[in-house]
């Protein structure tokens, strides 16, 4: 389903849900919560992309929360929660999502993620299912199984591969990266590379961006990530996947292609419910009004 519309006009500032911390596996989580339990409906837990922390989600949830009780969490490593220097992959996240559900919640949820928080929402409602009642994906990231023969390897891009793979093995260099990719000047050049309307790439937002790098072992996550081993295929997981399942595309993304990727998703769970805006990698945050009644009127409808 196509919903090409736009709104242009420039939202007003939303401040971030003031949160608290919940103590796991020694390391403190931080997690905002809105709105109150609904016994007609599941509660939402929102996981954010790599990089961005709760406070991305602060449209969805002042614009949820009046219908439902909302939760964000921050990812270990991201974020208001703490940077030890661990090992960073799905099958962390998606432990810690699990617990946090059962421990704290206490009621199986309806996860909803962008980019890598959709691939860690995508491992717990297929590999935990008894703490999802459903699963939104936004521009969700994660790695295919690679289909042999399907494509021409390119020779170019193979040796490029090679040479980045090394050089993340490098603390130096990896530090060098995260020194970079951390400036202001940089965090606002690649926004404005990702949403299609500038108007949202905001001071706010950056600053939001900005301020977590900035905490100790911040760089140790950021070259973990790219030198750990992902986890389970996608391909892999909507094969487990039980639970009823709503993505939402942002077709001008320039990370992905989202056509490609949603047929993708579609070939390994045609059951889904699919919609593409407008918009580019967080349209959650790019086009909230839209985002948000999509997902209020699927969560009513179909969980």
């Amino acid at each position: 389903m196509n919903l090409s519309y736009r709104v242009m006009q420039v939202a007003p500032s939303v401040a971030p849900t003031p949160g608290q911390y919940w103590n796991w596996r020694q390391q403190q989580i931080y997690y905002v919560k809105a709105g109150e339990r609904r016994l007609d409906r599941s509660p939402l837990l929102l996981v954010h992309g790599f990089g961005a922390s709760t406070d991305h989600w602060r449209k969805t949830i002042s614009g949820l929360s009046a219908e439902f009780e909302v939760w964000a969490i921050d990812l270990l490593g991201f974020g208001r929660s703490s940077k030890p220097e661990w090992q960073y992959n799905g099958d962390l996240w998606r432990d810690q999502l699990h617990e946090f559900i059962t421990d704290v919640m206490g009621q199986p949820a309806v996860l909803a993620g962008n980019s890598l928080g959709g691939y860690t929402a995508l491992c717990v409602a297929s590999q935990r299912p008894q703490s999802a009642t459903g699963l939104i994906l936004i521009n969700s990231a994660g790695p295919f199984t690679d289909l042999q023969g399907t494509t021409k390897p390119d020779p170019l891009r193979q040796v490029m591969g090679n040479v980045v793979t090394t050089l993340f093995q490098q603390d130096w260099a990896s530090w060098l990266l995260f020194q970079y990719v951390r400036q202001k000047s940089v965090i606002r050049k690649t926004l404005e590379k990702v949403y299609l309307d500038q108007s949202a790439v905001t001071d706010q937002l950056i600053e939001e961006i900005y301020r977590p790098s900035a905490d100790m072992g911040a760089d140790k996550v950021f070259a973990s990530v790219f030198r750990t081993p992902q986890g389970e295929k996608v391909d892999v997981l909507l094969g487990q996947l039980t639970t009823p399942l709503l993505m939402i595309w942002g077709d001008g993304d320039p990370w992905i292609n989202a056509r490609s990727r949603g047929e993708k998703f579609r070939s390994y769970h045609p059951q889904l419910t699919e919609y593409y805006l407008r918009a580019g990698h967080c349209p959650h945050d790019e086009i909230p009004d839209q985002v948000n009644a999509l997902i209020r009127d699927w969560v009513i409808e179909s969980t």
